[in-house]
């Protein structure tokens, strides 16, 4: 597990924390590497945490809305919940796999789920107006490819009213490979100083500000 807690969307800079989940099967990866490089354009001051998937296993997602007896995910759970909860921007940092998320960072995503319903549960309440962004680095040069990754993203954030800052894209495969992609260094400078509107679902597109 990587863990630093240096790092509460568009809030005053001095509030902000970021939460940077980690979801590729391999270490110091190539999307761990671009989102290193973009975090380090950060203010000094604003609080870093960094989690590693890898190092959190959890068990698959059980819906438990109507069972009495729902296996809670242990421990593991519990830390990425209240490192969640308690961030201001989360930041998704998974590799392209199959056109979409790793299968541990939808795991992750798909515990939210279970986080909505738990009594007494105050997650989505918190979730609104904070930003999600995601980081993702791939072989193929095309970002269109990566649409899926995007919509899933997108889409969480519109379904918790939560803006959404977009999807930094870095090209690579082989371990270290992103370093030569110079376009991606250029975006990363500037990633998260961009403004990230609130989230949308395509049949909201015509409908006025939140």
């Amino acid at each position: 597990m990587t863990e630093t807690f240096q790092v509460d969307g568009a809030p005053p800079a001095d509030t902000r924390s970021f939460l940077f989940v980690l979801g590729s099967s391999r270490a110091d990866g190539n999307t761990e590497t671009l989102a290193r490089a973009a975090a380090g354009q950060l203010p000094t001051g604003i609080p870093q945490r960094w989690v590693d998937l890898a190092g959190l296993p959890l068990p698959d997602f059980q819906d438990g809305r109507h069972e009495r007896d729902a296996t809670p995910g242990g421990e593991n759970e519990e830390v990425l919940r209240q490192a969640t909860r308690e961030a201001t921007d989360i930041v998704i940092a998974s590799p392209l796999y199959w056109y979409t998320l790793s299968a541990q960072t939808k795991r992750y995503l798909d515990y939210w789920s279970g986080w909505l319903t738990v009594p007494g549960s105050d997650f989505k309440e918190r979730m609104a107006g904070r930003t999600l962004w995601g980081v993702t680095v791939m072989a193929d040069h095309d970002e269109a490819v990566a649409d899926g990754l995007v919509t899933t993203l997108r889409h969480t954030a519109a379904y918790l009213g939560m803006r959404f800052g977009g999807v930094l894209f870095g090209n690579g495969s082989r371990p270290g490979q992103v370093r030569d992609d110079q376009r991606a260094e250029l975006r990363a400078k500037t990633f998260f100083q961009q403004e990230a509107p609130f989230a949308r679902f395509p049949h909201e597109a015509g409908e006025g500000a939140r």
